[in-house]
């Protein structure tokens, strides 16, 4: 029997013995464009494989999450966002007997089209969109976009339809179509919540005292014990109930807790300082840009103009946007 077979039709083995009756199956591939499996590999885990070895996941160290350019080293930036969401929702799979390997999978790509400078970079790159072509910009839809059209020089990742639905659908109107993508759409927030308000904490930007004491009380008085509340919820919750859900007591909290760190944190004054310095640095590189597309890679040849443009400066790290405004608003910087 070739090894292919043999290894399929162990995971299959597996699956059926030990998976939830509601759990995604590993086969067979439905891949865009079709080809042979892996003899040693799942096609999620060559999936997650082609994610963690692309350039886009490598530029994650470089985005923000929450803070921009932050001068101390142990920050969040949006590579161990998408590590620490990807941990949490193996956790939930794992315990509710659902797909590891799609669940990891779809972490670890679900932020790859995220832009330079967090929740600011993707407000200017849609009003930038929506003033001069009447389009619009959300970092879901460029995700998916990355690994379908953009990465290896255009040909994209090939990955297979339930990790590209659970990429896609890991924020916006629609839910995920499998339960592994719930789960990460669901446990994204659970991560970048806890997480930020410690981040937040670090920078002095709330005290202890600041943050909200009913949810604090209810969730737990650290990031770790509230992640660990908030996931035994939704373990609770969801075991058998054919989606992934938390009680309403604990849900509404964890909103209400989020809505603080918009309010504080991700749209409070330290924010909005920085929104506007945000603003500026990627509106002049666009219309730079708009106005000479030759001077950037055609990552997408069919693409129009501004596509082209988008799609660049998306892609772009913090420090390379900075650079590169820098070069165009100071350019005799460039040669000292």
């Amino acid at each position: 029997m070739p090894a292919t077979v043999a290894f399929e039709d162990r995971v299959r083995a597996w699956e059926d013995e030990f998976l939830a009756a509601d759990a995604t199956r590993s086969y067979p591939a439905e891949r865009a464009v079709a080809e042979p499996d892996s003899p040693l590999r799942t096609p999620f885990q060559r999936d997650r494989d082609r994610i963690v070895h692309s350039k886009s996941f490598r530029r994650l160290k470089h985005k923000t999450q929450v803070f921009v350019a932050p001068e101390g080293d142990h920050y969040r930036t949006r590579l161990s966002h998408t590590l620490e969401a990807c941990g949490i929702a193996r956790t939930v799979a794992r315990a509710l007997g659902l797909n590891e390997d799609l669940t990891e999978a779809i972490g670890l790509g679900h932020d790859l089209g995220h832009p330079p400078f967090g929740h600011a970079g993707e407000e200017t790159l849609d009003r930038c969109l929506r003033e001069r072509t009447g389009g619009g910009f959300k970092h879901n839809e460029h995700s998916l976009r990355v690994v379908e059209v953009l990465e290896r020089d255009g040909a994209g990742l090939n990955l297979t339809a339930p990790v590209r639905d659970g990429i896609l659908n890991h924020t916006g109107p629609n839910k995920p179509a499998t339960l592994e993508g719930r789960i990460v759409r669901l446990v994204d927030r659970v991560a970048y919540i806890n997480h930020d308000i410690d981040d937040a904490l670090r920078a002095g930007i709330l005290r202890p005292e600041d943050l909200p004491a009913a949810e604090i009380e209810l969730l737990g008085p650290t990031g770790s014990i509230r992640i660990d509340t908030l996931v035994a919820d939704i373990v609770e919750n969801s075991r058998g109930a054919g989606d992934i859900l938390q009680s309403e007591e604990v849900g509404m909290a964890m909103l209400r807790l989020r809505k603080f760190m918009f309010d504080r944190v991700y749209l409070g004054e330290t924010a909005r300082r920085e929104h506007a310095r945000v603003e500026h640095t990627m509106t002049d590189l666009f219309d730079h840009y708009l106005a000479h597309p030759d001077a950037i890679p055609a990552l997408d040849p069919t693409a129009d103009d501004a596509q082209r443009v988008t799609d660049y400066i998306a892609g772009m790290t913090d420090r390379y946007c900075i650079a590169r405004f820098t070069e165009l608003a100071i350019p005799e910087a460039a040669h000292i």
